[in-house]
């Protein structure tokens, strides 16, 4: 049997592998994802577990003058790679190096998102959005230990109590729950083939293609002046 990879050219995925699209809900101490099916936020309760599998980062927001939520590409090096934020509706808000748009994109109502790629627990991809304070809960969490990533379980079963004026919000408490298995090394390999192929022909558009993890109304170490905490 041909080893080939010929049949890979027809068989690349055109749009974004990752069945679920997870967002921190700080009132509800909680992530929770759009159902396509069902058109409707569902809540995820703790604890929630995760394989990491990739990196990336992104904008959305919410742009008032267009009264539509804002997106942008998804950049694998921020301080290099260029983003291009839009409107859903309207035109383009910005495009060129993140630390250089960043004034533009937060005046028009877009905030910095970690996007997270991820395998669950039955071997499917999926990917979490993080803004605000949870991207700096996250930042602290993997600071000294990004070397763990690959090869372990990421558990959230608590959340971390925290105060900015007035306002009160919660972050997702993460921590390493035990090394991965044999068996599920290979379920890793294997999502993160099908996430590779898909960002290869991705990454190099530099263009924004939309993703629906909800209500586009709501919708670290290159974001340690993280200083917008908007739930």
């Amino acid at each position: 049997m041909s080893t080939s990879n010929r049949r890979g050219a027809f068989s690349q995925p055109q749009s974004n592998p990752a069945t679920k699209f997870f967002d921190w809900k700080s009132n509800d101490k909680c992530f929770s994802y759009y159902d396509k099916e069902k058109q409707e936020n569902v809540l995820v309760s703790l604890p929630f577990k995760f394989l990491v599998l990739d990196e990336l980062h992104a904008i959305k927001g919410w742009n008032d003058a267009t009264s539509s939520g804002i997106f942008s590409n998804e950049v694998k090096f921020i301080s290099k790679e260029l983003m291009t934020v839009k409107p859903f509706k309207g035109n383009e808000i910005a495009k060129g190096l993140y630390k250089d748009i960043k004034e533009k994109v937060q005046a028009a109502g877009g905030h910095y998102v970690k996007s997270i790629y991820i395998m669950l627990e039955d071997g499917s991809l999926a990917n979490i959005q993080l803004k605000g304070a949870a991207v700096q809960k996250w930042g602290e969490f993997t600071a000294k230990t990004r070397q763990r990533l690959p090869d372990e379980w990421v558990i959230v079963e608590s959340v971390v109590d925290g105060k900015k004026g007035a306002v009160k919000f919660y972050t997702p408490d993460f921590k390493f729950e035990r090394s991965i298995s044999d068996t599920e090394a290979d379920l890793a390999d294997e999502a993160f083939n099908v996430l590779e192929t898909y960002l290869k022909t991705y990454l190099v558009k530099a263009e924004p293609s939309v993703i629906l993890n909800g209500d586009a109304s709501q919708n670290f170490n290159d974001m340690q002046d993280e200083e917008d905490l908007d739930f």
